[in-house]
């Protein structure tokens, strides 16, 4: 089974669970029992929409998806010369290492 078909019949069971809290909420009111039912669907709702995002992940860990070429590290030079003074303008020193 692919994990797009598992993802479709975790979809469909979610909104049979929700079909089924608001049943539930409906026919035993708002009371603490019944909040935390209807906010652990909502949680688990939100699980799975997180699964979907992270699916590609899933399969990049199986060695089906893309493969990313390896990260070229590139040296960024830094000057030694000084900056101009405008630079530091209104900036607080944050205790670096000394007084100005």
């Amino acid at each position: 089974m692919s994990s797009t078909t598992e993802l479709a019949e975790l979809h469909e069971l979610i909104g049979n669970l929700r079909r089924c809290v608001t049943s539930l909420a409906a026919k035993y009111g708002d009371s603490p029992a019944t909040r935390r039912i209807v906010n652990d669907a909502e949680r688990i709702l939100n699980d799975i929409d997180r699964l979907d995002i992270d699916a590609e992940e899933l399969e990049l860990s199986r060695g089906r998806g893309v493969v990313h070429p390896p990260r070229v590290s590139e040296r960024i030079p830094i000057p030694d010369t000084q900056y101009d003074t405008d630079f530091w303008r209104d900036v607080d020193d944050e205790g670096l290492g000394g007084t100005r």
